[in-house]
């Protein structure tokens, strides 16, 4: 008879086909006589990560994938993972090798000689962690990156960024309701997502060079943790998909107003003319940089899907701007409104019109699949 599952331990893995096997020989060799598995959570990489995985598990019943088509982010492929077990503890670590899967028997044997810890964390920054080969310019954006988390944070940890950590899985499965899933820190959403603070402890580890693969780290992943923090912050007042909307919309107004000066002015196009390229210009520019920011989750990709979105968004906004106009006019003649107010509100109803259907026509047209 086998011994009941004790562990399951997620892996969110994008391009980390060299590292699959590696990573189940350290785990293998780190949990010598502990019931666990493994799962994979691939977002669908083209270097074929998931089929790598398929391959050890059919020889190892310990491996299991999920293969997401349609969809990428660290989050909420944590959450997935974390739900798809019955494991009673849970532990996320990186398909890079950079964490120590050394530490996990000691984290496992935290969590069952207390019964009233809640999660241990891996931790780089107190003593006997280290960041292992960073340069200054990393150390010095995880450090600010650490002080903006405690402004959230509903407990004094010393890694907070950590991505390295073990839970309780029905203290996941109670709080997924409440997580945000944005972003690429899934213990910061935990810990500011619980309705009381966790109970946890952390345990030092030095940071590991990545030996195979790239840094997924980037311009972008650095923005979703800002937007993260945000949506913690100020989320239930303006929900953060329709503040970043609404920042991009604004973004766009300018690139309207630059490119009918240019046209107009400089270039002595009519104004009709400067005004329609102008309009084109501006909506194309909102739609690849909400494509990019703003529904990276759904992000469309392949001509096909880029120009049904493109010509659906488009749609969608000019018939926001008739709706602009007319309540604007509506709220100037009819109500007596004065002017700023009743082109602030013209404004207002044609956003949330863009919002609501470029979120349902342009970007929820297309099916999202999970390959198990």
């Amino acid at each position: 008879m086998n011994a009941a599952l004790e562990l399951a331990i997620v892996i969110p893995v994008f391009n980390e086909r060299a590292n699959v096997p590696v990573l189940i020989d350290k785990l293998d060799a780190a949990l010598k006589g502990r019931a666990w598995e493994a799962i994979f959570v691939d977002d669908d990489s083209p270097d074929g990560t998931a089929d790598a995985a398929r391959e050890l598990a059919r020889i190892d019943s310990r491996v299991r994938v999920i293969q997401r088509i349609g969809r990428r982010g660290l989050s909420t492929a944590c959450i997935e993972g974390m739900c798809a077990t019955a494991a009673p503890m849970v532990a996320i670590i990186d398909g890079d090798l950079q964490h120590d899967e050394t530490l996990l028997p000691k984290m496992l044997d935290a969590l069952e000689d207390d019964a009233a810890l809640d999660l241990v964390i891996g931790s780089r920054f107190m003593e006997g962690g280290g960041t292992g080969e960073w340069d200054r310019d990393r150390v010095a954006k995880s450090a600010f990156a650490t002080r903006l988390s405690r402004q959230v944070l509903k407990a004094d940890l010393s890694d907070p960024m950590s991505g390295f950590f073990m839970i309780r899985s029905r203290i996941v499965r109670n709080l997924v309701p409440r997580l945000s899933g944005i972003g690429f820190k899934i213990l910061l959403d935990i810990m500011t997502a619980s309705p009381k603070p966790l109970r946890f402890t952390e345990l030092p580890y030095v940071f590991r060079t990545r030996e195979q693969g790239q840094s997924k780290l980037d311009h972008v992943v650095a923005l979703e943790y800002l937007i993260a923090l945000y949506d913690r912050m100020f989320g239930r007042i303006v929900p953060v998909r329709f503040a970043m909307f609404s920042v991009i919309g604004a973004l766009g107004a300018v690139v309207h107003l630059s490119v009918v000066a240019t046209l107009f002015l400089l270039a002595g196009m009519t104004f009709v003319a400067a005004t329609i390229i102008a309009a084109v210009s501006a909506m194309t520019f909102n739609f690849f940089l909400n494509n990019a920011l703003t529904y990276r989750d759904r992000r469309l990709k392949g001509a096909r899907e880029l120009i049904d979105g493109w010509i659906s968004f488009c749609i969608v906004c000019s018939v926001g701007v008739i709706a602009n106009v007319g309540v604007a006019s509506f709220s100037h003649n009819v109500e007596n409104g004065g002017w700023a107010f009743s082109s602030l509100l013209g404004i207002v109803v044609a956003a949330v019109w863009n919002f609501a259907l470029s979120s349902r026509f342009t970007w929820g047209r297309y099916g999202r699949k999970v390959v198990v």
